[in-house]
């Protein structure tokens, strides 16, 4: 069977629940600083966050998921390496490191995010990314680079421990875009709850104290919107565009913040700025319009992600919904065999043995 469309076709939602995710946690540093200027211990601090997120997410993650894929042990690894890695040591690295250094810094080094996400991808999780891709992935770090230049007030020990961080959330972003036996509510409330009541026990045994009641408050807040909501988004994202992709969207967040004090705060426009959102706009641009097309098998198997019945993979049918529309819910696929573009997806982490050069 050979089927023909776009790799980019049906992919504008995704890449909007990225850059929302972006925006959602780009808003999370000023706000942790401020919370850690008030004396908050960087565990205590974490372990609210999380919970925040684990907590806003909980009713959602009551419904939903694949039965037949919940239990694999597949998934429960790779569901146990995300709360691990992205919900217990990432965190906790960020904090450490923004304690001492000012959120602007931090904010730019998390973009070493999106080079850890796809050496990972490439060389642990089988994701392929082109020559295109790469190059897009070296305009996100020199854009990141430039935008870091007028700062001079950086440390190297925190830039260490931000580094640290990034490296955890870039296997975080890999395993959690091949989770397909939760919705991504579910993935965000278990990480949230399990990594948030470990790293607040922690904080709490070794002495850190809990803060007032206003500053809990505040923690879970933020907790519920920068790293509840994004995540989900996030994952969203990322089950449609593979977890290189995905972070590379998500890594314009320093952007919306730059563009955000243009805007609302009427900061002078620098053009080291412009220069930079050119690069960004630049790499986005090479990574989608990079075609990758060959004849490949899907095997059998039952999951759960979100999907779209006009994308040649989901041909079962539902009465009175357009084929267009997103919507989330178990489902089963047969054999098939066809040619199309397509991205590493869910349904495309097959080898390379022979790449098409584009």
């Amino acid at each position: 069977m050979t089927s023909r469309r776009s790799a980019t076709s049906g992919l504008r939602l995704p890449v909007l629940q990225c850059l929302g995710a972006a925006a959602l946690f780009g808003a999370s540093t000023p706000a942790c600083k401020a919370l850690l200027g008030e004396a908050v211990d960087p565990l205590v601090l974490a372990g609210l966050l999380y919970l925040g997120a684990g907590l806003a997410t909980l009713p959602a993650a009551r419904s939903g998921g694949s039965t037949a894929r919940r239990a694999d042990p597949s998934n429960l690894r790779r569901l146990g390496g995300a709360v691990l890695f992205g919900g217990v040591l990432g965190p906790v690295l960020l904090l450490l490191g923004l304690r001492t250094a000012p959120s602007a810094s931090v904010s730019l080094w998390l973009n070493l995010e999106t080079p850890a996400t796809a050496l990972l991808g490439w060389l642990l999780f089988r994701e392929d990314l082109p020559p295109r891709g790469w190059v897009a992935a070296g305009l996100v770090v020199a854009a990141s680079t430039l935008l870091a230049a007028p700062d001079a007030s950086a440390l190297a020990p925190s830039a260490v421990l931000v580094a640290l961080g990034c490296l955890c959330w870039g296997l975080d972003n890999n395993l959690t875009s091949i989770i397909d036996g939760y919705t991504p509510a579910q993935t965000t409330a278990v990480k949230g709850l399990v990594a948030g009541g470990t790293n607040l026990g922690l904080g709490l045994f070794l002495g850190g104290g809990l803060p007032g009641a206003g500053q809990v408050v505040a923690a879970l807040a933020v907790g519920a919107l920068a790293y509840g909501a994004s995540i989900v988004l996030y994952i969203r994202g990322a089950h449609q565009l593979g977890a290189i992709r995905s972070q590379i969207v998500f890594s314009t967040a320093p952007f919306l913040g730059v563009a955000l004090a243009w805007a609302g705060l009427g900061e002078e426009v620098l053009a080291v700025q412009l220069a930079a959102a050119g690069l960004m706009v630049g790499a986005l641009v090479l990574l989608f319009s990079a075609e990758h097309a060959h004849a490949h098998v899907h095997e059998p198997i039952v999951h759960t992600h979100g999907h779209r019945h006009d994308d040649g993979h989901h041909a079962h049918t539902h009465p009175g919904l357009p084929p267009e529309v997103w919507h989330t819910h178990e489902h089963a696929h047969e054999r098939l065999e066809h040619t199309h573009d397509h991205v590493p997806d869910l349904h495309h982490r097959h080898d390379h043995t022979v790449t098409d050069g584009t």
